[in-house]
């Protein structure tokens, strides 16, 4: 009774083990960002023409990309990652293993390959150049004061992956791409506000963080505002009121935000509007999906 009880008890850890490294390895590919990128430009490849069948292969291409690129980053960051204590990271945690996280990474990065190039090659090139400058930054270019540049790529890249997929392979406007790449420069910034004392602390220094709290707060709302402008004023034809209408709340939010970076260092406002502003970019980069084409 003692072994079959062992036996049992064994099988029910190992179960559990199971579904608990299942669970960290879902959390180490970043998930919310993973996702949202997903969702984003899925919305607009539909928004632009693409069919079911070409919209399935976006998803495909990019979920797998994204999630190669979160479990790349935690794994190349999991040294750093213990020796600050870092337990709510799942490799740090034990859950996945740092050598299971970097296995997913190369299998969905094969996804990738193989499904970007389903996209066609123009479009699937586009994509992967993207994805490939990800994996730039994870692996190095963050602690240079080129950080921004991989954003800038990836993000500016994601207008020509729609539009070289769509039937006779049309470039991607010039208004589309500088939006998309101000995008991701201003996300970047965004995102690392709120970490910039620990990634300084931690011997990482990117552009926001070499800048300090103070003046990355003053710029985070710079590309934001100017890709807000880029969609406003690009596309063909007169501006809406719908257009007008995001530029005011885009003006107002980079307003609210530059007069609060000199305030507390902690306070979470800055960080705030400007995920604001970003939100409004893409709201106003999905409205204009269908002049992509």
């Amino acid at each position: 009774m003692d072994a079959r009880s062992g036996a049992g008890g064994g099988s029910g850890a190992g179960t559990g083990a199971g579904r608990g490294s299942l669970r960290g390895l879902v959390r180490a590919c970043h998930p919310e960002p993973t996702v949202a990128v997903t969702v984003l430009v899925t919305a607009l490849a539909a928004a632009s023409g693409r069919g079911v069948g070409g919209c399935a292969l976006v998803v495909a291409a990019v979920l797998s990309g994204q999630a190669s690129v979160g479990w790349c980053n935690d794994v190349v960051d999991v040294a750093r990652d213990r020796a600050a204590g870092r337990t709510d990271k799942p490799l740090v945690a034990g859950a996945p293993r740092p050598r299971d996280a970097a296995v997913a990474a190369r299998v969905a990065l094969a996804v990738c390959v193989a499904a970007s190039l389903a996209c066609g090659p123009a479009a699937g090139a586009a994509h992967l150049a993207g994805v490939a400058a990800a994996w730039a930054y994870n692996l190095g270019v963050k602690r240079t004061a080129w950080s921004w540049l991989p954003y800038a790529v990836g993000f500016g890249l994601l207008p020509a992956f729609v539009t070289l997929g769509l039937p006779g392979h049309p470039g991607p406007p010039g208004w589309a791409v500088a939006a998309a790449a101000l995008l991701g420069v201003g996300a970047h910034v965004t995102n690392v506000l709120p970490d910039i004392d620990a990634d300084l602390a931690a011997g990482v220094r990117g552009l926001p963080q070499r800048l300090g709290c103070r003046r990355s707060r003053l710029l985070a709302p710079v590309p934001l505002l100017a890709a807000a402008v880029a969609l406003v004023l690009g596309p063909p034809g007169p501006v809406g009121r719908t257009g007008w209408a995001a530029l005011a709340v885009t003006g107002m939010l980079a307003l609210a935000t530059v007069r609060s970076a000199g305030g507390d260092a902690r306070s979470r406002l800055p960080f705030l509007t400007t995920l604001a502003m970003a939100a409004t970019s893409v709201a106003l980069l999905l409205l204009n999906g269908g002049a992509l084409a």
